[in-house]
């Protein structure tokens, strides 16, 4: 009866996928438009950045191959605007169907759309430019504030080395990162919005996404070592402005993110190594008393190998976090005053050139106990008071166009919130969570 469940989306997906793709792209969003290039300048394939889609967003998104509208004031150039409107549409559609379905829930579940995106992404001067999402999403039915990084960039020279520099605007730590492999935008890049997913997660893994906004200033020097610093404030979507006695989760100061990482790069092969970190204090509710106190370290890779017009592309990160939880302790909201999380994850994709990509990642997230802040519940408490979970993600995507990508994904639990079998305490297993999930992603 389960694999049953999976019949009509492993048929539809596969159906596509052996069909046969086109290589050239037919229709393109706004960087393409402004650069006059195909998607795969920057992508391996969306939203996956290669080296010159690196340069392109640490160079605030400012490149463009076509001719401008210009004016000058005594000899000074005070406009330079693109002739077209840096305008992206983005639209997923998606099914999903879980090995065991949720308690008084219907099963595969049919998203139209999973979310709408709008995208104001392109040049606005010669040195500024923007990555504004504003999205749709069906499971809230609600219009929102989605990722956004604007940027300032320019060049200049120190010790006769090329440095390039510049200031971020951003509402999500990590959006506004080069690489693939830190939260914001890592393997999966697409996931179901319904289906169970473990309890425990870092902060700097999402937990502050789209409710904060952070200015800080980076730079690229030779070429190789990359830095930056970042100070998040709270700014909340939807919650009392200014933050009141009503406000949740709000930042006490400023919250700093820190990124440093070294790139080398050979003629077929790349390699990143880095390190990145947030420390935070907030105020679980209102904005006065003590606060949750939350230090997250983390260490990434990336690794590229060009394989003729095919590639190989090698993801991985650990985050170590310490929670100092002196405002929900006080509350009785958990058992220990003090707990600690850590996170790995590690995928690898094959690029079939620029149409077929096959994926392949682990995650794992282990913790401290904690009875009262991991409790039992139906499908998303824990029985043991362990955040501990593991799993495995295969996927498999084809792109008949650059800027359309159809995939098939599938996970797997090995342990879910600290168990293997009745991990809820009211008898579900990890492999109940089991998922399968197909997509259809356009871009244009």
């Amino acid at each position: 009866m389960r694999s049953g469940r999976f019949l009509f989306p492993i048929s539809l997906t596969l159906a596509v996928l052996l069909a046969g793709v086109a290589r050239e792209a037919h229709a393109v969003p706004s960087f393409a438009r402004q650069t006059n290039l195909a998607c795969n300048a920057c992508h391996y394939t969306f939203p996956e950045l290669n080296a010159f889609g690196r340069e392109f967003k640490l160079d605030g998104y400012t490149l463009t191959g076509r001719k401008t509208i210009d004016a000058k004031d005594h000899e000074r150039s005070t406009l330079a605007l693109l002739p077209i409107a840096p305008v992206s549409v983005m639209l997923q559609a998606s099914h999903t169907s879980i090995a065991t379905k949720q308690p008084g829930t219907q099963n595969d579940n049919v998203a139209l759309p999973q979310q709408l995106s709008l995208f104001l992404a392109g040049s606005i001067t010669p040195r500024i430019g923007t990555f504004i999402q504003v999205t749709y999403d069906d499971d809230s039915g609600t219009v929102g504030m989605d990722n956004t990084d604007i940027r300032f960039a320019d060049t200049a020279k120190l010790g006769g080395r090329q440095v390039h520099y510049g200031v971020t605007l951003n509402n999500n730590p990590t959006v506004q990162d080069l690489w693939n492999s830190t939260p914001a935008w890592g393997f999966p890049y697409a996931s179901s919005a319904v289906a169970p997913t473990p309890a425990a997660a870092a902060l700097v893994d999402g937990g502050l996404a789209q409710e904060v906004a952070g200015l800080g200033g980076y730079g690229l020097f030779a070429d190789h070592l990359y830095a930056e610093l970042t100070l998040y404030r709270s700014a909340s979507q939807g919650g009392p402005d200014p933050p009141d006695g009503t406000a949740e989760d709000t930042i006490k100061g400023v919250a700093p993110y820190w990124r440093l990482a070294y790139q080398w790069q050979w003629p077929e092969q790349y390699l990143e190594l880095g390190t990145y970190g947030l420390d935070t204090r907030l105020y679980p509710m209102g904005v006065t008393g003590p606060t949750d106190d939350y230090s997250d370290y983390g260490f990434d890779l990336q690794y590229e190998r060009q394989l003729g017009d095919d590639a190989v592309v090698v993801h991985g990160t650990w985050i170590d976090e310490t929670q100092d939880l002196n405002a929900t302790f006080a509350g009785a909201g958990s058992a220990n005053p003090s707990n600690g999380l850590r996170t790995f994850r590690i995928d690898g994709t094959y690029h079939l050139q620029s149409t077929y990509g096959f994926t392949l990642g682990y995650f794992s997230t282990t913790g401290d106990g904690d009875g009262v802040l991991y409790s039992p519940a139906p499908v998303t408490g824990s029985r043991t008071g362990s955040p501990d979970s593991d799993g495995i993600i295969a996927q498999v995507q084809a792109l008949p166009w650059m800027n359309t990508k159809l995939g098939l994904q599938y996970v797997y639990y090995g342990k879910v919130n600290g168990s293997k079998n009745d991990y809820d305490g009211f008898g579900r297993d990890a492999s109940d969570d089991n998922t399968l999930y197909a997509f259809l992603w356009f871009n244009f």
